[in-house]
């Protein structure tokens, strides 16, 4: 396992910051429907299932998930469709209504801060139903490299259809009124037969609302890095799904359901940072409150980007960073490629001045007093803080 050394450059274009975030209002059929035509989405990490191709993508380089974003003013609404993937709402501003079902006959509203797992093959949609009269925010993750697009419900075609909308068998968006040829009905993508979302399997309000964490609910952990331990550092990790980064034994994720990728809350208090570190799997994080410094390299010279609220910032696999709360606190959702448990190897600095606090990892990589593990366990341990090292 070689460690990557970023340039200042490349750590720059890692960084979308909102002045870098590109909408398009013309990305789905529905796009001209009344109570839709208002929303804008954003493809930060892979192009998500946009159907247009003036979609941006700030950063293409497959991540094993794609990471988008729907602002949509008060009212506004994204009508009933499928994905073949994992779709993860990780609601940033705003209170939002999602529906679900074969005609969207179940819903329930969550606010921000919360975070939503949606099944794979059902119909689902969301308006926003915020109190303030203004634009709300709700990004995604979705699962894999190629999500293979999406179904929309056969009323959606139809409507969109009077509006001179359709979409071809490739799932890309013809718009008839802005210029685009019609092609033969055998070229245009088929409608869901009936049949088909009849034997759709249907999700209870009370089975959905399993998949859902609320910003209450979040079960915070002030010693889920090994750094926690030391003077201004250490983070809060709250895990929401699969196997994050969190080094504490006793933390548990609430959503289990493989995904393709981990998600997690982190928390720092102001001014405080997460030591050097590696991790094997590609990151992202998403930054919801505060300010974030992030800085690579252990090799060479240090660089650094400053993420502001709302930023998405890609971490690259096998890149030593740290992060520092700048002034204030900081709360990111920090997803990471993969179902697995991640792993995370430490600075020599760090660990050292761990070990001088009696803390270490047990032979399974969690935390632990040092004093009380067998020598057996302890060197088991200290294997699993030096691989990098040794490969």
């Amino acid at each position: 396992m070689k460690a990557i050394t970023l340039t200042s450059a490349q750590a720059r274009n890692r960084l979308v910051a909102p002045e870098n975030m590109v909408s398009c209002n013309l990305a789905f059929i529905d796009c001209k429907l009344p109570g839709s035509h208002l929303k804008q989405n954003y493809s930060f990490i892979g192009p998500g299932v946009t159907q247009s191709s003036a979609q941006v993508v700030n950063i293409p380089e497959p991540h094993g998930f794609n990471i988008g974003a729907a602002a949509m003013p008060k009212g506004v609404t994204n009508n009933l469709h499928l994905h073949f993937t994992a779709e993860v709402f990780l609601i940033h501003e705003g209170s939002w209504r999602f529906r679900w079902g074969a005609n969207g006959e179940h819903e329930a509203e969550f606010s921000a801060p919360a975070i939503l797992s949606i099944p794979t093959w059902i119909f689902r949609g969301f308006t926003n139903v915020s109190q303030e009269d203004t634009c709300g925010m709700v990004y995604t993750v979705l699962g894999g490299n190629n999500t293979g697009g999406i179904i929309w419900h056969p009323s959606v075609l139809e409507t969109a259809s009077e509006y001179g909308m359709y979409l071809s068998k490739d799932n890309m968006l013809i718009d008839v009124n802005a210029g685009d040829t019609l092609p033969e009905s055998s070229a245009l993508l088929t409608p869901l037969a009936a049949e088909e979302i009849a034997a759709l399997r249907d999700y209870s309000v009370e089975e959905m609302r399993q998949r859902a964490v609320t910003g209450e609910e979040r079960q915070w952990s002030s010693e889920a890095l090994l750094d926690a331990v030391l003077p201004g550092h250490g983070a809060d990790i709250a895990p929401v799904i699969g196997f994050g980064i969190s080094q504490d034994r006793h933390s548990v994720a609430p959503i289990v359901q493989p995904h393709g990728f981990s998600v997690e809350w982190l928390r720092l208090q102001a001014e405080h940072q997460i030591g050097r570190h590696l991790c094997p799997d590609i990151q992202v994080l998403m930054v919801f409150k505060g300010t974030l410094e992030v800085t690579w390299n252990q090799e060479g010279e240090e660089v650094s980007i400053i993420a502001p609220e709302r930023s998405v910032v890609s971490i690259p696999a096998n890149s030593w960073r740290r992060y520092r709360a700048v002034e204030s606190g900081v709360e990111c959702i920090l997803t990471t490629q993969g179902d697995h448990r991640k792993r995370l190897y430490w600075d020599e600095t760090i660990l050292q001045q761990a070990k001088e606090a009696n803390r270490g990892l047990d032979p399974d990589g969690y935390i632990s007093k040092l004093d009380i593990l067998p020598v057996t366990a302890r060197r088991a341990g200290s294997r699993l803080e030096a691989l990098v090292e040794e490969n």
